[in-house]
């Protein structure tokens, strides 16, 4: 009789487990809705061409049109992300080839640059990210919108930034993003974050005098070390005081952006211009 009651009570156990996680999936759909919608009051394309859902369908339709099955962490030191990209035909990707380029390092389903590059048809955009299905699916999602001036590289930017950026023609590369980088937040991981000082000194390379580089987190460690790795290259400046700014100078947020502000917490961001 004891050993049955000990499972009848284990079995409650199971259940109330069970309720909490339904409870706990369902605020994350929440979530993630009110990040959509939250998107879709930013975005200063109209309803028609801003490439996110109806803000006015039901939450499980909405979390199904978005959701993408795909590793969230990938370790940029693996065997399988040592070869560089080959060099890129880029008079065949962009019709406008010397526009003004803004590259975005580590855009996720690249969101951001597919708004920007409809907001702003005069420059041109790339993403690069070292997730393939991201990659994959940013791309088929710019030929539906028949956009000319955006493309999406599968690459690992520590070890492909130089022949990315040295088939563009010079003085092109006027601004480049990075965005809530993966934090990798053991010590013995620190190698596997991306702004190291070999990939700010390649953008020093190649961006042009007066270009920016816009730096923005929601951990201050990660964001503090970005900071102090493009503080420590002298072809670089700070734009203001060097504190953290409290508006996002460009013209659209990331969706980690917006929920992390619908969750009351900061985001710290900063901007360096490139002076030599």
């Amino acid at each position: 009789q004891e050993s049955g009651v000990r499972n009848q009570e284990s079995g409650i156990r199971n259940q109330e487990s069970g309720v909490r996680s339904q409870e706990l999936g369902i605020r994350n759909q929440e979530l993630g809705v009110r990040v959509l919608r939250s998107l879709i009051a930013h975005c200063p394309l109209p309803i028609a061409h801003c490439p996110l859902p109806n803000p006015h369908y039901p939450i499980t339709q909405i979390t199904n049109m978005v959701r993408v099955r795909v590793r969230q962490h990938v370790n940029p030191l693996a065997n399988k992300y040592q070869t560089p990209l080959n060099p890129v035909g880029w008079e065949k990707i962009y019709t406008k080839l010397n526009q003004p380029l803004h590259l975005d390092i580590g855009c996720a389903k690249g969101k951001f640059v597919l708004q920007m590059a409809q907001l702003k048809p005069n420059w041109n955009f790339l993403g690069l990210e070292i997730r393939e299905p991201l990659v994959v699916d940013a791309n088929r999602i710019r030929d539906e919108y028949g956009l000319t001036n955006l493309h999406y590289l599968y690459c690992n930017a520590n070890n492909s930034l130089q022949p990315i950026l040295s088939g563009i023609p010079a003085g092109l590369l006027e601004r480049v993003s990075i965005q809530f980088p993966d934090p990798w937040f053991k010590n013995r991981h620190a190698k596997r974050r991306v702004v190291q000082p070999e990939l700010v000194a390649e953008l020093a390379e190649y961006l042009v005098v007066g270009g920016i580089v816009f730096l923005q987190s929601d951990i201050k460690f990660v964001a503090d070390e970005m900071r102090s790795r493009f503080f420590d290259n002298p072809r670089f400046k700070v734009q203001g005081n060097g504190e953290w700014l409290a508006e996002n100078p460009l013209e659209i947020p990331t969706e980690r952006e917006i929920g992390t502000q619908i969750k009351g917490e900061p985001v710290y961001r900063v901007v360096f211009e490139k002076a030599l």
